[in-house]
């Protein structure tokens, strides 16, 4: 009989390794090094956890998907440091406590954003990450840039000043790209690892990051600012289309299981070995933060 599968602690665990090896790089004693510390720590670590069970489920070793895993936090955590600036979303709140830019000042936001993502490309360039390293700095470059995570949250700058709110396959293809495309490469990164076939786990993915989307955007109607640790309601007060005003609160909650039935589903090649990610897809929409 298969032992039951503890998410929870799976999650932890992932959490911790990920947290223990990023105080272990960025030991710098300048403002630099500790804002970039800072912009790293207190999250869930999805991502990191996606590449780490990734890479598990391919018998790829832990030291090479555990710089994997942080370089996926690092280019995560830019993108939150960047998006909270004045310019961007103008947050005073991340994760519960002040973003980098009221901690220290918005030139040391964007010049500790600048060096995680150069971070990230630093650790999958190492020679711990083996013989298919160009294959996964290529996809991350993608899934972070111009066709991926920035053009995405291009779109939803656009959005505020459109004429017109989004509609469903507008906001569908925003948040694919501006938080799907780094979950697919976390959740695709240990077959790219191992050279192998990724369409399953892409499929698992792109279910999972919409869900995941979906989740936030309810958590931005039902949630608690004290667990969710951010503002909330601002792109209701802001009149921007999310997937909650377009489909209403219980169908965006129906969709949400519905997508984590087809994350499920996709998973069916790998078994039983894939439990966890399966618990990782019912997480995403029953989180609190």
């Amino acid at each position: 009989m298969t032992a039951p599968v503890d998410f929870g602690a799976a999650l932890k665990s992932a959490q911790m390794t990920i947290s223990a090896y990023a105080e272990t790089r960025l030991r710098g004693g300048d403002d630099l090094h500790a804002a970039m510390r800072y912009a790293i720590a207190g999250g869930k670590m999805l991502r990191g956890f996606l590449v780490l069970e990734s890479a598990r489920l391919h018998g790829v070793s832990q030291d090479a998907a555990l710089n994997a895993a942080l370089a996926i936090e690092c280019v995560h955590a830019y993108s939150l440091v960047h998006d909270d600036l004045p310019c961007m979303d103008d947050d005073d709140l991340r994760r519960g406590q002040p973003t980098v830019h009221r901690k220290w000042n918005e030139a040391m936001a964007v010049l500790a954003g600048d060096s995680l993502q150069g971070f990230a490309f630093e650790l999958l360039s190492e020679p711990v990450v083996g013989p298919n390293a160009l294959p996964l700095i290529l996809s991350l470059a993608k899934a972070a840039g111009k066709d991926g995570m920035v053009s995405g949250q291009m779109l939803d700058i656009a959005a505020e000043s459109a004429a017109q709110p989004l509609d469903l396959d507008q906001i569908t293809r925003l948040q694919q790209r501006k938080t799907g495309c780094l979950i697919e490469w976390s959740a695709t990164a240990g077959a790219i690892f191992a050279g192998q076939d990724a369409e399953p786990l892409q499929r698992y993915a792109r279910a999972l990051g919409l869900a995941f989307q979906i989740a936030d955007d309810i958590l931005d109607v039902e949630g608690d600012i004290e667990k969710v640790g951010k503002a909330l309601r601002k792109d209701a007060n802001a009149g921007k289309a999310t997937f909650v005003s377009l489909l209403g609160l219980d169908a965006a909650k129906l969709r949400a299981d519905e997508l984590v039935q087809e994350a499920s589903a996709a998973l069916h090649p790998y078994g039983d070995d894939a439990e966890t990610l399966k618990q990782a897809a019912r997480f995403v929409i029953a989180r609190d933060s």
